[in-house]
This record gives structure tokens, C-alpha cells and sequence, in this order.
């Protein structure tokens, strides 16, 4: 299973495009909120039903953990103890863990790039604790997928999917959505 994280305030297009081509690519995919609602609203107003809330998904089956960005979105994640932990003991088992746009720096302030290439978005590079920072539209680094913003979104859900299956199955998506 793969859970994308939804606070108040995430950017909408980064948390469902990245949705959107997971499920495209056949790959179980639930929203989860970080709120103890499951109507939450974006940074941009628009209200997100989500799949299930945090206290009730069980992070045993988690495959991969994905963090939208926008703020105050990010800030919200970084603010969510539960969250970070589950971040945290996910990436030590080296599962994988996405993250665009302003979210990286939730990575960054658990220490969990120390050592890893990463991007995010312009700004935010002060808050990637001991990762070299590239400016890249999406930087894949061992476990780690980030992405830089909302331009990045498909390079980084076909970047998620060819971890998650192959790149063969990344490339027919990319093509059947007219990306390349």
C-alpha cells in the first residue's frame, strides 16, 4: 500500500496529480489524512476527501510514504509527531519515502538525507540538514524520491511509479498520458 499524506493547507495539484498516476499504474494508493477529519482543505481552497485518517491506517503494510507539498501543508506535516515518527521508523527499515516541493524539509529536520542528493522547492534548500541540495525537477537518491514543485509533478509520480514497478511501466504510462 502506498500512503500520500493530506494536511490543512497541502498544495492540491502536487497531492492528487502524484494520486492520480500512482493509480494509473494499477498501484494500491490511499489518501490519508493528518487531520481528524477526512474533508480537508488545500492551500488553494479546495476541499479533499480523503481515503482514511492517520490513526487508522496501519503502517505495517505501508510500501511507500509521500508528502505533498505547499505550505502551510508541510508545516503541518513537520508539526505532526505521529506522522514524523512513522516517517522516521519507515525510512530506517529503508522503505521508500517521496516528498515535493516544500515537504522535503520534513526529511531534512528528521535527518533522514544526511548524505543524500535531494531538491525541493527554492527556498527550502537551508532546511535539507546535510543532503547536497541540486535543483533538480525530481532527484531520486537510494530510498528517497523529491521533487522541487509543482511543475515536477509528473517526472516525480512517474519517478514513484518506476520505483514502485519499472521503468517500462513508467515509460508506457508517461506516453499513454502524452507526457513525451
Amino acid at each position: 500500500m502506498v500512503y500520500l499524506f493530506f494536511a490543512t493547507g497541502t498544495e492540491e495539484i502536487e497531492a492528487l496529480g502524484t494520486a492520480d498516476i500512482i493509480r494509473r499504474a494499477g498501484l494500491d494508493l490511499q489518501i490519508v489524512s493528518i487531520t481528524d477529519e477526512r474533508i480537508v482543505t488545500g492551500a488553494h481552497g479546495i476541499r479533499v476527501e480523503t481515503d482514511a485518517l492517520l490513526d487508522d491506517i496501519d503502517f505495517f503494510d505501508a510500501d511507500m510514504l509521500i508528502l505533498p507539498g505547499g505550505m502551510p501543508g508541510a508545516a503541518n506535516f513537520a508539526a505532526c509527531d505521529n506522522l514524523c515518527e512513522r516517517i522516521r521508523d519507515h525510512a530506517y527499515l529503508g522503505r521508500p519515502v517521496a516528498a515535493i516541493c516544500a515537504a522535503p524539509f520534513v526529511l531534512g529536520r528528521l535527518g533522514l538525507l544526511d548524505g543524500k542528493r535531494a531538491t525541493c522547492y527554492p527556498g527550502f534548500e537551508g532546511e535539507l540538514a546535510g543532503a547536497t541540495y541540486t535543483g533538480a525537477l525530481v532527484e531520486v537518491d537510494g530510498q528517497f524520491i523529491t521533487g522541487k514543485g509543482p511543475a515536477a509533478v509528473f517526472e516525480f509520480g512517474y519517478a514513484i511509479v518506476e520505483r514502485m514497478k519499472d521503468k517500462a511501466t513508467a515509460d508506457a504510462l508517461s506516453k499513454g498520458m502524452l507526457y513525451k
